[in-house]
């Protein structure tokens, strides 16, 4: 393989990376690869590829073996070269964390079928998308063509048929040598060492060290190969040498590995490492009063041994609730991939950057533009971001400036719509990765290759203003429906399976609905209303298809259930985890389309009424109070009644004995403890009733629950949460008199709920 060895030559010359595509029969693609790498001089690669090492075998003498599924593991390390093997599947994800690894002077090689035939071949990854109740013959090959098309186009990529032996493309590019950059300088009054800033390969990384010396938040924002883990590191190394106890975390020791190097080799040139024969990946350095230490992230969490400072790198593969305990130590600093390949960075930008804003920490942040490990321009980056929509925008903020719901048009975009035109692909796509935590390259083949998935659209002029991602759920054989009440989990069907699996109820799977994986309004034209109106066209539609529902799951917080529920989807179950990445837990809403989904959401309303008290009291008993109180009101108050339910709120029944009680607490011959069910009963009429804490009119002489006192029924009606805590979530100034103030909320509820033998009983207590 000749070629590759001049086209690593070139990279090496260029400081750039070169993408060799070995297309053909698998086997002689693997024969190849093995050659290639050979004749290239690469020591120390990575082979994506299948499992079966023997399926593997001809590549793996000079490379390590990873699954593609763990193509995570490669994220914050460096490789001279890096194989994707996409013969068995064609998997996004990897390819763009491949990229990622490979160094300035690397190669990155594709394996894959004749590339002609590719786009019309099913693979595993196909089966991915199709879910129940579609095969895997119905999925489209859209994406592959577009990866095939970038393949052809872009500079710096070679293509050899390995089965004729032919060369499509050289991908040689002919650059001139690469210049190093100038010396960084350290800025004045510095307080680390200069050998920290000598060690600085660019002025973005030196500013972003001596950004290290005093902060009380940190974010490092950089596209991959900018430097920012060596940044850390070094900053971590003069920290410690200061004495300070430095805690990093990271998804894997491995992400972290390069900060880790840097740490020790500057404390080594600095006569500071207290251990001179430490391991070369350690996990632990120590200055003598100082140190660095590695944590995985649950542990972290807990900020053992109280640091001076957390550093979490590689933040945006994290999960939120995560990140947002790093907030407890004096300093916390977070390292993220703009355009990254773990989710696209989302769950920091969308969720952590509120967490973020509101823990009163003042909050650095420094970007790093200037490649380090390959230079600018660098044509492998360049193909990647194209081929992934890496770095796909939402249209420019003036473009969508004037949207209004009477100038948008509704547009159904296919995938062959949008194979067709990349501006309003990019601009669709684009829209979704800025608004939602968990978009990723795999999103876009799902886009472009799912047969359940749809694309909805608001276009202002011929720009994306708001836009919908829909999937069809549920219209299951009686065998799989059968097969998932017995535990078995169905891809691509989230509504059906928590009903059926979660709530036992078999008959879930039978109605057709869409369930809507993401929503997002342009930053620029948010607040007019046209997410509703999106979600209202999208609803009219689905009648008009004769679908049953629209569902939607989501991590839950008092904004995002309220949308849903002025949108008219009502809560059916919440989730009794946390998600790991967005930290909250999620709720599942339904919006009944026909006859047979208005049926399913009265099943489930009424079931859901019956068992949240239960979940609020153990599972549920830490979710935010705003977040039931929401999830509450979002019941279906105003078309269920049965034996469960009255006028459309849950049913009180509390007998006389209990009505006593609550009159006696709220005049203060009585306590809360004797008799905590009859609360419990108020507190979810009231709330799942459809209270209203606005002017709404109110029954003679009841006084108003407000939202201090709905938070009050919350944490301690529902969630049973001691006195002392509820006292303290709620800025009370003692138990006592967060005591008493339960009794005005009782007097507020028998005035308002009570039978006439009780708004009696309260009286003859005055």
């Amino acid at each position: 393989m000749e070629l590759a060895a001049r086209l690593r030559a070139e990279a090496r010359r260029a400081g750039e990376r070169r993408l060799l595509v070995l297309a053909g029969a698998a086997d002689r693609t693997r024969e190849r690869a093995a050659d290639a790498l050979a004749a290239a001089g690469v020591t120390d690669g990575t082979y994506l590829g299948p499992a079966d090492a023997a399926l593997a075998a001809p590549v793996l003498d000079s490379t390590e073996h990873l699954p593609l599924d763990r193509a995570t593991e490669l994220l914050g390390t460096t490789r001279e070269a890096v194989v994707v093997d996409c013969q068995e599947a064609c998997r996004p994800n990897a390819i763009g964390r491949a990229v990622g690894a490979v160094d300035g002077g690397g190669l990155l090689l594709l394996l894959t079928p004749p590339l002609d035939d590719w786009p019309d071949r099913r693979d595993g990854f196909d089966a991915t998308l199709a879910v129940p109740p579609f095969e895997r013959s119905d999925v489209s090959g859209h994406f592959r063509r577009r990866l095939v098309d970038t393949l052809r186009a872009h500079r710096g990529v070679a293509v050899v048929d390995v089965d004729t032996g032919a060369v499509e493309r050289e991908g040689l590019t002919d650059p001139p040598p690469r210049r190093a950059p100038p010396d960084p300088e350290p800025p004045e009054d510095h307080r680390f060492p200069a050998a920290a800033y000598e060690a600085c390969r660019t002025a973005d990384q030196a500013g972003a060290v001596a950004a290290f010396e005093e902060f009380e938040a940190l974010v490092l924002e950089a596209d991959r190969g900018r430097g920012k883990s060596s940044a850390a590191g070094l900053a971590a190394a003069c920290l410690a040498r200061e004495g300070r106890d430095v805690l990093v975390t990271a998804p894997a020791y491995r992400n972290a590995r390069e900060l880790f190097a840097r740490v020790r080799e500057l404390l080594a040139d600095l006569g500071a490492l207290a251990d001179q024969d430490a391991p070369e990946n350690p996990r632990r350095l120590n200055t003598g009063d100082g140190r660095v230490r590695f944590l995985p992230p649950a542990e972290a969490a807990e900020l053992p041994e109280d640091p001076d400072l957390a550093i979490a790198d590689e933040a945006a593969a994290l999960p939120v609730a995560r990140l947002e305990a790093l907030l407890e130590a004096p300093a916390a600093a977070f390292a993220t991939t703009v355009h990254g390949y773990e989710g696209a960075g989302r769950g920091f930008d969308v969720r952590f950057r509120d967490r973020l804003a509101e823990s009163g920490r003042d909050v650095r942040e420094v970007t790093l533009a200037t490649p380090i490990r390959y230079a600018p321009c660098d044509p492998v980056e360049v193909w990647a971001f194209r081929a992934l929509a890496l770095d796909a925008r939402p249209a420019v903020d003036p473009l969508v400036a004037d949207a209004e719901p009477e100038t948008v048009e509704f547009r159904r975009l296919s995938s062959a719509d949008l194979l067709a035109d990349e501006h309003l692909l990019r601009e669709a796509f684009g829209l979704l990765v800025t608004a939602h935590y968990r978009t990723e390259p795999d999103d876009l083949a799902r886009l472009l290759d799912a047969p359940n998935v749809a694309v909805r659209a608001l276009l202002q002029g011929d720009h994306v203003a708001s836009v919908a991602l829909l999937a069809r759920e549920g219209g299951l054989p009686a065998d799989l429906r059968g097969r998932m009440y017995a535990g078995e989990r169905v891809r691509g069907n989230m509504v059906p399976d928590v009903l059926t699996t979660q709530c036992r109820d078999e008959r879930a799977g039978v109605p057709v609905g869409w369930r809507v994986l993401r929503i997002a309004t342009h930053p620029a034209a948010r607040s007019r209303g046209l997410g509703s109106l999106l979600l209202e066209r999208v609803r009219s539609e689905a009648g008009d298809r004769d679908l049953d529902y629209l569902g939607v799951g989501y991590g839950a917080t008092p904004a995002l259930v309220d949308f849903w529920a002025d949108n008219g989807f009502r809560t059916v179950h919440l989730s009794t985890t946390r998600n790991e990445r967005s930290g909250e837990h999620s709720a599942v809403m339904v919006a009944p389309v026909s006859a047979a989904g208005r049926e399913l959401l009265d099943r489930h309303t009424g079931w859901f009424l019956r068992r949240v008290p239960g979940m609020l009291a153990d599972p549920l008993s830490g979710v935010e109070p705003d977040v039931v109180r929401a999830a509450l009101r979002a019941v279906d108050h105003d078309g269920t009644v049965g034996p469960d339910t009255a006028d459309g709120a849950p049913a009180l029944d509390i007998s006389e004995l209990e009505w006593r009680v609550v009159t006696g607490t709220a005049e203060g011959a009585a306590i809360f403890d004797t008799a905590p069910r009859p609360f419990r009963r108020l507190a979810l009429h009231h709330l799942a009733g459809g209270a209203d804490t606005g002017d709404g009119s109110l029954p003679e002489g009841a006084s108003r629950v407000d939202a201090r006192a709905e938070r009050l029924l919350v944490l301690k009606a529902l969630q049973a949460r001691p006195w002392p805590e509820v006292a303290d979530a709620l800025d009370y100034p003692s138990t006592a008199e967060c005591k008493r103030a339960m009794g005005r909320v009782a007097g507020s509820l028998v005035d308002r709920y009570g039978t006439e033998a009780a708004r009696e009983d309260r009286r003859r207590l005055r």
